[in-house]
């Protein structure tokens, strides 16, 4: 057997460096690089084997968190066909990736993940950074990465390698099973050297597949789809993921069955389709969550069917209400006790095309339909222009920014209460311009991810929306957009505070408590003095941005046409009226509320929620 002495971190590098996958014919590499910050758990492996490799660019970022959100947006922008690695030292460095790993495995985003280890040979533990254990020595911080994680392997001899790069492999391929993959590597395994099989970095290519339903469930659900007459579509992620959008559109606009669309769905149809009702759940407009109280069959299409798309299982109100479910994951197939369409999304949806040749919906369910769009559109206008303030409203904010990008342009957000806002007024144009971290709404990842969709589509402008609070957390990233040269367009909304967990706090009868950012005052012990004042104009300016502070809405809109003329980030930062919300609609969403209380508000709060939760269902 033909053989090459290298580390194990060379190894590793040279066989990222030529993996590459394939679907409908198209052939692309699929690790576009290595993210990394280096340590004494990874500088002198992976680290000299990036050094010497230069086939496979390394990236620097600020935070070992930020660059697994950087690598899971270019990995969403992608349609998961493109993907990043990170590296990190032990300890500290390692651990910071945990809410990455968490946030890409919930999304269902793949990415892999190379933490350095303690020593594999024990003789010099415990080193730094090393949490020892008295029951093993077979552990270390780095097991933290295992409910997190779709894949978790470390590497305690060097000809381990091959055999779990195989199954890392496999896994991040995995249209049903990809996430985030873990390979903990020891410092001292990344340093040894093994005559490794010449073959293992030799091109590969792995096909990504289309995998089609099961041809009795398939003829059952066209049987029940034919027979329905409220049906309802709901779009999410998978539709945008298998490229599916065409098809849909195509079915939708045979059969004039309406769609809600989920967060990771939104922008699987254009916003002005007349079957597109908008968003579906705690963040739905009306139009959708009406028609989904209403259905007798609900066609779920790449979604995982979570609470928020749910209502907490409050959403479908029909007693004889039905699921089928396309999706390519069995786990998500079988959620409320559906008809299960195991397969890929795109497949499915023409075949289903082809297979309801001259049914449509009612007239009357059709206009039902586009009164309840045209109405919500109006709703929407009156929010785009209440002309509030200053400071201005949120919906104002969006308003303006959406009017003003262009179809191809991409809005990222994440946590706060700009999601919801965004989720029900933003109009997507097309699929991928809307990206929103929703599985794991993971504050923070807003600029990081920003950054991560400009490498994945240098051509279209990204704007990042972003409150205060998220801002505050990590706001490091853009140093390293400015390091790379990719402009990101941040507007940075200020509303002194924690605006949506503030509105839920109301809601549960506390009324806000711990929401604002304010000074203690000595008088109560208790945060509800003097409004904490930040300039989040020069903080960006002093990271590297370029810097423009808004107060009214025609600020805005000259700071966003400055902001396009710019060749670098640009920070936009407005104040927004914390307390002028965007309604919800026709929803609800099940936070429990203490059952006993000496405070009025939360005993008033619990009656409500406990007429609320009667409306929860099982679908058995």
């Amino acid at each position: 057997m033909n053989t090459q002495r290298l580390t194990t971190a060379q190894a590793l590098i040279s066989f990222l460096q030529n993996q590459f996958v394939e679907r409908d014919g198209r052939e692309s590499q699929f690790f576009a690089g290595v993210w990394g910050i280096f340590g004494h758990g990874n500088v002198a492996g992976v680290g000299q084997a990036l050094q010497q490799t230069p086939g496979l660019r390394y990236y620097l970022a600020r935070n070992e968190q930020a660059m697994v959100h950087i690598a899971t947006a270019y990995a969403k922008m992608n349609n998961r066909l493109r993907v990043f690695a990170c590296t990190s030292s032990i300890g500290p460095g390692a651990t910071n990736m945990i809410t990455g790993a968490a946030a890409a495995t919930i999304n269902r985003l793949p990415v892999l993940l190379l933490p350095g280890d303690i020593f594999a040979r024990r003789n010099v533990a415990p080193v730094l950074q090393q949490l020892e254990s008295e029951y093993t020595q077979d552990t270390s911080v780095n097991d933290s990465f295992k409910p997190v994680s779709r894949y978790w392997d470390r590497l305690n001899r060097a000809d381990q390698l091959p055999s779990a790069l195989m199954e890392a492999m496999r896994v991040l391929t995995s249209p049903a099973e990809t996430g985030a993959v873990t390979l903990a590597l020891p410092q001292d395994v990344q340093a040894e050297a093994c005559d490794y099989p010449k073959e293992l970095f030799e091109k590969r290519v792995w096909h990504i597949p289309r995998p089609v339903a099961d041809r009795e469930l398939l003829s059952q659900a066209l049987k029940w789809i034919s027979s329905a007459q409220k049906p309802l579509i709901i779009a999410g992620g998978g539709v945008i993921y298998s490229e599916a959008s065409e098809e849909l559109a195509r079915l939708v606009q045979q059969t004039g069955i309406p769609v809600g669309e989920t967060m990771a769905g939104k922008g699987a149809l254009s916003w002005d389709h007349p079957q597109n009702l908008g968003a579906m759940g705690v963040t739905g407009t009306p139009a959708a969550n009406v028609m989904a109280r209403e259905a007798d069959l609900v066609i779920a299409i790449g979604t995982r069917l979570s609470d928020f798309t749910t209502a907490s299982k409050t959403a479908f109100q029909n007693p004889n209400v039905r699921f089928v479910n396309i999706n390519v994951a069995e786990f998500d197939a079988y959620k409320h006790a559906a008809l299960p369409l195991v397969a890929d999304a795109r497949v499915t949806i023409d075949e289903l095309r082809k297979g309801l040749e001259g049914y449509r919906v009612s007239n009357d369910y059709a206009s039902s339909m586009s009164s309840l769009k045209e109405r919500w559109g109006t709703e929407a206008e009156r929010l785009f222009n209440l002309h509030h303030g200053p400071p201005i409203s949120q919906s104002e904010v969006i308003g303006i920014v959406n009017k003003f990008v262009r179809p191809e342009d991409v809005v990222v957000c994440a946590a706060g209460s700009l999601p919801g806002d965004l989720h029900k007024l933003w109009r997507t144009h097309q699929p991928r311009g809307y990206h929103l971290e929703y599985g794991y709404s993971c504050m923070g990842y807003e600029i990081a991810g920003g950054l991560g969709v400009k490498m994945a589509d240098p051509e279209r402008d990204v704007y990042v929306m972003v409150g205060d609070g998220s801002y505050l957390m990590m706001s490091s990233e853009i140093v390293t957009s400015v390091q790379e040269g990719y402009k990101l367009n941040i507007i940075l909304l200020n509303n002194y505070g924690f605006s949506s967990i503030g509105g839920l706090s109301q809601a549960v009868g506390s009324g806000g408590f711990g929401t604002d950012y304010r000074a203690r005052r000595a008088e109560s012990g208790q945060l509800d003095g003097r409004r904490l004042e930040v300039d989040f104009a020069a903080n960006a300016a002093s990271l590297g941005a370029r810097a423009i502070h808004a107060v009214t809405c025609e600020d805005l809109q000259r700071a966003l046409e400055q902001a396009r003329q710019e060749t670098r980030t640009t920070v936009i930062a407005i104040e927004v009226d914390k307390e002028m919300r965007v309604p919800g609609y026709e929803s609800w969403w099940d936070v429990a509320v203490a059952e006993v209380s000496g405070v009025d508000s939360v005993k008033r709060a619990r009656e409500r929620y406990d007429d609320a939760v009667k409306k929860e269902r099982y679908f058995l």
